[in-house]
């Protein structure tokens, strides 16, 4: 009588082990990610002509709809667009100006609702010179917002 080896068990990984796996994994494209974002930024801040604000079409189509003097500083950074759009819709307008100061101009007043006059302002966005930021008022309180590309 011969006896046959017993089977051989396929080692299959532990869930604990692929879980260590799909971590290692994930941090190792993270750090490259980060190393790329890094390698972008110092590009960016060696070329001092990246930060210059020449006008862009969207601008020149925004000037042409300004009812009011146009302020060429204003921009919003995302730090303060993060902060505007943490604010609650019929926040006064006196909050939202201590977000984003002065508009980069005004433009015309609309009707949305019955008897109420809508004012609004734009923000171009530092950065993404083609989005303007429109922000609409009801009464000096804050009604909302919408992106113009």
């Amino acid at each position: 009588m011969t006896h046959a080896a017993p089977p051989q068990k396929t080692s299959m990984p532990s869930p604990r082990s692929s879980f260590k796996s799909l971590v290692a994994g994930s941090l190792i494209l993270l750090m490259v990610g980060l190393v790329l974002d890094i390698q972008g930024l110092k590009s960016l801040l060696s070329n001092p002509a990246a930060f210059a604000r020449t006008p862009t079409p969207a601008m020149e189509s925004l000037s042409s709809t300004c009812t009011s003097n146009i302020t060429e500083s204003a921009q919003l950074s995302r730090e303060q667009l993060l902060a505007l759009l943490a604010v609650p819709e019929r926040d006064s307008k006196s909050r939202i100006r201590e977000i984003i100061q002065e508009p980069y101009c005004t433009l015309s007043a609309l009707n949305i609702r019955a008897g109420v006059e809508a004012e609004r302002e734009a923000y171009p966005l530092a950065f993404d010179p083609n989005t303007t930021l429109v922000i609409l008022y009801e009464n000096d309180e804050y009604a909302g917002y919408r992106f113009k590309h």
